[in-house]
């Protein structure tokens, strides 16, 4: 957080990067604002004059002189969401822009000096977009400085309870109900949900449960649907009940399940935590009825 080299946030989407982002401003000792934009939410040509600034008079629309996001994160950080889907045609003027440290404004014949930290998110795989060319090399190495992983809800374990129960105390406060917890049998289905939408979708849920609830701790009736309704590839053995006996077959079934859940089905780095090699992950696969050998 103290230096200033920019910093590449990856993740699903929903799983708190710009969070991260402002994280990493607030504890930073630089004074400047944080200045936000979502790259995908633009059409280019807007998208460009947000980011760079345009003079009076350089289209059709602009009626004044108008400093782009760059130069207003000036002394701050600027986050840079969804970059993997910048237009082509843009990332070289930014690639320009984060080597020289200057804008050029729009219709501008003159070059503006800024000093932001960049911070830039992506739910994209973006070395695998540079390989298929729908995103500039070397404007992925200016930007992927220092990269923070963000890891996917399914696996944080039981971060989910720990952020379940602060999204219980902030909107029950919020919506003025007596709710303070969560009962365990709701917590043993919050725990086995998979979360696809990652926090985002956790906080919705939560928040549909404090406002149905009639008692003092979230129940599993409070739960919507889909997650009451959910089936967990984990599983538990006790030692006095032979019928949740499994055959050793079963059990690295199971395992192998739950691992290609928790790293988001890269075969990859499955193999690795499992401690094969990719063919015998894909005979496993085959032989488990999981899936081929195709990624």
């Amino acid at each position: 957080a103290p230096g200033s080299a920019s910093v590449l946030i990856t993740g699903e989407s929903g799983t708190g990067k710009e969070v991260v982002a402002r994280l990493l401003h607030d504890t930073t000792q630089r004074s400047g604002p944080f200045v936000a934009i979502n790259c995908a939410a633009l059409p280019e040509a807007l998208l460009e004059s947000e980011l760079f600034g345009h003079v009076r008079g350089a289209f059709t629309d602009a009626k004044s002189d108008k400093p782009g996001l760059l130069v207003e994160a000036n002394g701050g950080t600027l986050f840079l969401d969804e970059i993997g889907d910048m237009p082509l045609a843009l990332q070289p003027k930014l690639l320009r822009a984060l080597e020289q440290r200057t804008v050029r404004a729009i219709g501008s014949s003159h070059e503006t000096p800024f000093d932001a930290r960049i911070v830039a998110a992506t739910h994209r795989d973006l070395e695998s977009a540079v390989s298929k060319g729908t995103f500039r090399g070397d404007l992925f190495f200016r930007l992927n400085v220092i990269q923070i992983e963000v890891p996917p809800l399914r696996a944080r374990g039981n971060d989910v309870l720990v952020l379940a129960q602060r999204f219980v105390r902030q909107l029950a406060e919020q919506s003025h109900k007596d709710v303070r917890g969560i009962s365990s049998r709701a917590a043993e289905k919050l725990v086995a949900y998979t979360w696809p939408g990652n926090v985002r979708e956790l906080r919705n849920c939560i928040e549909r449960a404090v406002t149905m609830t009639e008692h003092d701790d979230l129940m599993v009736g409070d739960l919507p649907e889909r997650v009451r309704n959910s089936n967990p590839t984990t599983f538990t053995v006790t030692d006095n009940d032979a019928t949740e006996l499994l055959s050793m077959a079963e059990v690295e079934k199971r395992y192998i399940q739950r691992v290609l859940q928790l790293v988001g089905g890269n075969k990859t780095l499955a193999a690795r935590t499992l401690g094969f090699d990719r063919t015998t992950l894909y005979r496993k696969l085959q032989q488990y009825g999981l899936g081929g050998a195709d990624e």
